[in-house]
C-alpha cells in the first residue's frame, strides 16, 4: 500500500467479512465484563470466596485489561496486528476454559487475570484493524458504527445472557460461552484477514515505559476499586493514588526522552484524539455506574429475576444500535464529529436525569423505558464518530496503541465508574437510613425505609452520572475541531489540515 496521505490502493475485498470477525471478537470481550457480574453470587458461594476477596474476581480481570493495554496496543504494532489478534483470541479461550473449570478460589483469580492479558493484546488490534482496513469515509464510517454499537450494546446483552446462563444452567457456562465466539473469531481472522504489510512499527520496545505505565495503571485502577470497598481516606487507597501519579508522571518524562516510545506523545496531545480519549472516558464512568444501580434497582427494589433484569435493558440496546448505525453512520461524512458527540452525550444525560426521579414503585414503561432508549441514542449517537476518531490521523505505526487508548479511557473509567459512584450511592443511603431510622417502628416500614434509602442512594449517584455526561459533551465540543469524515481535503479552514490526515490511518 501507498504512504501517500490521500491516495492509496484498493481497498481488500475480504474487509466485511473480517470485521465480522472483529465483531465477535469485540462482542465478547464487552459481554465479558458484564456477564461475570451476574454470575458472581453464585460462583462466590461454589467456590467459597470470602466476602472480602469477591470483589477481585472483577479486579483481577480489571486490573491485568487495564494495566496491560498500552503494552498491548504496541505489540499489535510491533509484532502484526492479525497475529496479536489471533493469539489473544486463543488465550482468551484457553483462561476461560480454566475459570469455568475452576475448582478454588485461586483457580478462579488466575483465570480472570489471564482474560485480562489475553483481553489487552486483542482489543488493541482489532480497533487498529479496522482502521487499516477501512480507508474509504463512508465505508469507515459504516464500519465503526457497527463496531461502535457492539462496544456500547455488548455490555447490556451481557446482562441478558448472564441472567440466563445463571438461572438456568450453572454459572460455569459464563465462562464457557466465550470459547466458541473466541474459537469463530480466531479461525475467521486466521483465513480472511490481510492486514497491510507498511503499517508495521519495527522500532524496539520501550521497556522501561511498559513497566511504568503498567504499574501506573494498575495502581490507579486498585485505588479506585480499594476505595469503593475501604474507603478513599484508607492508608493503602491513598498510597496507590499516590504511587500511580508518580508512576504515571515517570511514564510521561520517559515517553519524551526515549527513542521509541511505548506511547509516542504525538498520540496523547493532537486535541482531537485527546478530546475523545477525554470525552469517552468520562462517559464511561456515568454509563458503568449507571449498568451497577440500574441492575440493583430492578432486582433487589423491584424484585426481577436475572433474566428480567437482562431484558429491561433491550431499550438501551436497542437505542445504541439505531443512534450508531443510523444517525452516526448517515451523519459521520456529513457533519463535524463534534456536532454528533456532544449533542448525543447531552441526549444521554437527558436520558439519565430522568432516571433521577426514581421511586420504589417507578412504573418501568412510564420511567425507565424512555430514559433507556435517550441513554442509547444519544451513547450510540456520540460513540461512533469517537471511536472512528480515536485513531484519526494516526500514523500507520502508531495505530495499535492509539486504540489501546480508547480501550485504557473505557477501563479506567469504568474502574472509577463503578467506585466514585458506588461511594456516592453508599454514603447517601446511609445518611438517609440514619434520618428516618426512628419513624421506622414496624418490620413492614423497616423494609420499606431499606428500600427507600437504597433508591435515594441510587438517584444520589445519578446525578452526578448527568453531571459527568455533561461535561463529557462540553469536552468533545470544544476539544474535537476536526471537519466531516469526508476522506476529501478541506478547502479552507481550522479543519483543513486535520482532513488531509483522514486516510493516513489507512496505510
Amino acid at each position: 500500500m501507498s504512504h501517500s496521505p490521500v491516495t492509496s490502493l484498493a481497498p481488500d475485498p475480504k474487509r466485511w467479512k473480517a470485521l465480522t470477525f472483529i465483531a465477535i471478537a469485540q462482542l465478547m470481550v464487552v459481554l465479558d465484563a458484564t456477564i461475570v457480574n451476574i454470575a458472581l453470587p453464585s460462583a462466590q458461594e461454589d467456590l467459597g470466596i470470602s466476602e472480602g476477596n469477591k470483589q477481585w474476581v472483577i479486579t483481577a480481570y480489571a486490573l491485568a485489561f487495564g494495566g496491560l493495554l498500552l503494552f498491548g496496543g504496541r505489540i499489535a504494532d510491533l509484532w502484526g496486528r492479525k497475529r496479536t489478534f489471533v493469539t489473544g483470541l486463543i488465550g482468551f479461550a484457553a483462561a476461560s476454559a480454566l475459570g469455568g473449570a475452576a475448582a478454588n478460589e485461586a483457580m478462579m483469580l488466575g483465570a480472570r487475570a489471564l482474560q485480562g492479558l489475553f483481553g489487552a493484546l486483542l482489543a488493541p488490534a482489532a480497533l487498529s484493524l479496522l482502521a487499516v482496513m477501512f480507508t474509504e469515509a463512508k465505508e469507515r464510517a459504516k464500519a465503526f458504527g457497527i463496531y461502535g454499537a457492539i462496544a456500547g450494546g455488548g455490555g447490556a446483552v451481557g446482562l441478558i445472557l448472564g441472567g440466563f446462563l445463571t438461572e438456568y444452567l450453572n454459572w460455569r457456562w459464563t465462562f464457557f460461552v466465550n470459547i466458541p465466539f473466541a474459537v469463530i473469531a480466531a479461525a475467521g481472522a486466521y483465513f480472511v484477514i490481510r492486514e497491510p504489510s507498511e503499517g508495521r512499527n519495527r522500532s524496539p520496545l520501550d521497556i522501561p515505559g511498559v513497566v511504568l505505565s503498567t504499574l501506573g495503571l494498575v495502581a490507579l485502577v486498585y485505588g479506585f476499586t480499594r476505595a469503593e470497598s475501604d474507603g478513599w481516606s484508607d492508608a493503602v487507597t491513598v498510597t496507590m493514588f499516590v504511587a500511580s501519579v508518580v508512576l504515571l508522571a515517570a511514564f510521561v518524562v520517559t515517553e519524551a526522552k526515549v527513542k521509541s516510545p511505548l506511547l509516542p506523545l504525538r498520540v496523547l496531545t493532537e486535541r482531537n484524539r485527546g478530546g475523545v480519549y477525554l470525552s469517552l472516558g468520562l462517559a464511561i464512568i456515568s454509563m458503568f455506574g449507571l449498568f451497577l444501580f440500574l441492575t440493583y434497582y430492578l432486582q433487589i427494589v423491584q424484585g426481577y429475576s436475572p433474566v428480567k433484569t437482562g431484558f429491561a435493558f433491550l431499550p438501551m440496546i436497542f437505542g445504541m444500535i439505531v443512534g450508531s448505525t443510523q444517525i452516526g453512520t448517515r451523519l459521520m461524512t456529513r457533519v463535524a464529529p463534534r456536532l454528533l458527540m456532544a449533542p448525543g452525550f447531552l441526549l444521554a444525560a437527558v436520558g439519565m436525569l430522568l432516571l433521577t426521579q426514581l421511586e420504589v414503585d417507578t412504573s418501568y414503561a412510564g420511567l425507565i423505558l424512555p430514559a433507556q432508549l435517550m441513554l442509547g441514542l444519544g451513547m450510540g449517537t456520540a460513540f461512533m464518530p469517537a471511536m472512528s476518531l480515536a485513531t484519526h490521523g494516526v500514523e500507520p505505526r502508531d495505530a495499535g496503541v492509539a486504540s489501546a487508548m480508547v480501550n485504557t479511557s473505557q477501563q479506567v473509567g469504568g474502574a472509577i465508574g463503578t467506585a466514585l459512584l458506588n461511594t456516592i450511592a453508599a454514603s447517601a443511603t446511609t445518611a438517609y437510613l440514619t434520618d428516618h431510622a426512628a419513624s421506622a417502628t414496624t418490620p413492614a416500614a423497616q423494609k420499606l425505609l431499606a428500600a427507600q434509602s437504597m433508591v435515594e442512594g441510587y438517584t444520589s449517584a445519578i446525578w452526578w452520572a448527568v453531571g459527568i455526561l455533561v461535561a463529557a459533551s462540553a469536552i468533545a465540543f470544544v476539544l474535537v475541531n476536526t471537519g466531516a469524515d469526508s476522506g476529501a481535503p478541506a478547502a479552507s479552514g481550522e479543519g483543513a489540515e486535520d482532513e488531509v490526515k483522514i486516510p493516513v490511518v489507512a496505510h
